[in-house]
């Protein structure tokens, strides 16, 4: 396939050599991902930082297991923000998400094979409709694997944006009565899950922007104030790398709207 190119490229993005394992905790505050020891998915991080997602799913699946949650990460990224076909988009959703139950079984212990399996599925249910992927069963996929990276990782702060934004999604399309009963989501344990995640991640744009999404969808026009301020708060946040950059232009894009 023809990947589309970063479109905000910058030199800040780029961690060459001793840079990636110097930045490496802030990088990866939100996934909690160990700095890798092989050279070569170094190297597959680094394209994906600097934005060549591309290279860096290729780059990562040449490097077997080890490269998985690089390429997943890159794949799905790429396909929430870049890709505009909608078949691709699930394509590469799909994917990941198969790369992931491949990953869960071989390394049972890898946190982000659970948490990249819940986000990749998350965007694919988006695309298609919650209600649809409600429907056929993903609901319950998303939020065992959720569940299976915070029990591996309590402090894994996307898990628990990815956890929140499934409470509010739920509610919003079933209802807070039938998403308890079916589905065991609450308003209060949404907000408190992205609220840790804040909290866990104060200079993420995506947490910000998942916290005031979830919170409209929860209690409506009652808590647009703060889902305002919220997107504020993200389109000024300081992007380290291409994922960021996309988060804080997504914020800004959404004030304009």
């Amino acid at each position: 396939m023809a990947w589309k190119k970063f479109p905000y490229p910058d030199k800040a993005y780029d961690y060459a050599g001793a840079a990636l394992e110097a930045n490496w905790a802030r990088l990866h505050r939100g996934d909690c991902e160990p700095f890798p020891a092989d050279a070569k998915v170094q190297d597959a991080w680094r394209r994906y930082h600097a934005g060549d997602f591309g290279e860096a799913v290729e780059a990562g699946l040449a490097c077997g297991i080890a490269g998985y949650n690089v390429a997943n990460k890159a794949a799905t990224v790429y396909a929430s923000y870049l890709e505009s076909d909608d078949g691709q988009k699930r394509s590469l959703l799909l994917e990941a998400a198969q790369r992931c139950e491949e990953q869960q079984k071989k390394a049972p212990d890898d946190v982000n094979g659970w948490y990249l399996h819940a986000f990749a599925l998350g965007r694919y249910s988006q695309s298609i409709s919650v209600v649809k992927a409600l429907a056929e069963g993903l609901g319950g996929k998303i939020k065992h694997s959720l569940m299976q990276a915070l029990q591996l990782e309590p402090g894994h702060a996307d898990a628990r944006i990815a956890l929140g934004a499934y409470h509010a999604e739920v509610i919003d399309k079933v209802g807070a009565l039938v998403g308890g009963i079916t589905y065991g989501v609450k308003k209060e344990t949404g907000k408190e899950l992205l609220e840790d995640a804040l909290d866990r991640n104060p200079d993420s744009a995506i947490t910000r922007i998942e916290y005031a999404n979830a919170l409209v969808l929860m209690y409506g026009k009652a808590k647009l104030k703060d889902a305002e301020r919220l997107y504020r708060e993200a389109a000024v946040c300081t992007p380290m790398d291409a994922m960021e950059r996309l988060d804080v232009e997504a914020a800004k894009a959404e004030l304009a709207d």
